[in-house]
């Protein structure tokens, strides 16, 4: 995973640097607040950064809450560092948008578990972000039937948009994931079945209901 760090200090920037190539991340390196931001901008912005709050020009608070307003779908990680350890402080910088905070001087072992807990904040949300695609994706092959229908008010057929007529069937699965089967409901059986079934045994050809379903 790609990481941005942002720090105005040389020397602390490259130890910084070197520990987290150690832990087996792309590292990208800014000197102060508005080059981390112009990198933050890019199409190819990294998905995890540390940015010092004490910068010249732009601090870190500033850019988290620059970052914060940019039109992203998939929002960065970020992650404060600071030689300030006061709640308010730490406070001001989760609300301009900071996702975490680490203090200086640096522990390796705290470095590295809340950049691997900010890495698996981002798998999760990438997973996320790809289950919502999935469901768009199937939501877009759904047809629905919307608006009004002219049905016949004898045959019960449908007129298209081009004034064509349907049996409802044919009309509903051009328009819908619906397949038909065919049956015969009670009261049909009742008042149209029957009927025939009492004439074709007058008539000497007794059927079965099967027969005449077919």
């Amino acid at each position: 995973m790609k990481v941005l760090i942002a720090e105005d200090d040389p020397v602390f920037r490259h130890v910084l640097a070197t520990t987290l190539v150690k832990f087996g991340y792309e590292v990208v390196v800014a000197a102060d607040g508005a080059e981390a931001l112009a990198a933050l901008e890019r199409e190819d912005a990294p998905p995890l950064v540390i940015l010092d709050w004490m910068m010249p020009g732009m601090d870190g608070v500033e850019v988290c809450s620059r970052v914060r307003s940019l039109p992203t779908a998939t929002p960065p990680y970020l992650i404060l560092l600071t030689g300030k350890s006061g709640k308010e402080d730490v406070v001001a910088g989760l609300d301009a948008g900071a996702n975490d905070y680490l203090t200086k001087p640096f522990n390796r072992a705290e470095l590295r578990a809340r950049v691997q807990v900010g890495a698996h904040v981002l798998e999760l949300q990438g997973n996320l972000a790809a289950r919502v695609r999935e469901l768009e994706d199937a939501l877009s092959q759904v047809k629905q039937l919307q608006g009004l229908l002219s049905i016949c008010s004898y045959c019960k057929k449908i007129r298209d948009e081009q004034n064509y007529w349907h049996r409802v069937e044919s009309y509903i699965s051009q328009h819908a994931e619906v397949e038909f089967s065919h049956g015969i409901c009670p009261a049909c059986y009742t008042e149209v079945v029957q009927p025939q079934l009492d004439q074709l045994s007058l008539m000497g050809e007794p059927q079965s209901r099967e027969d005449i379903i077919k």
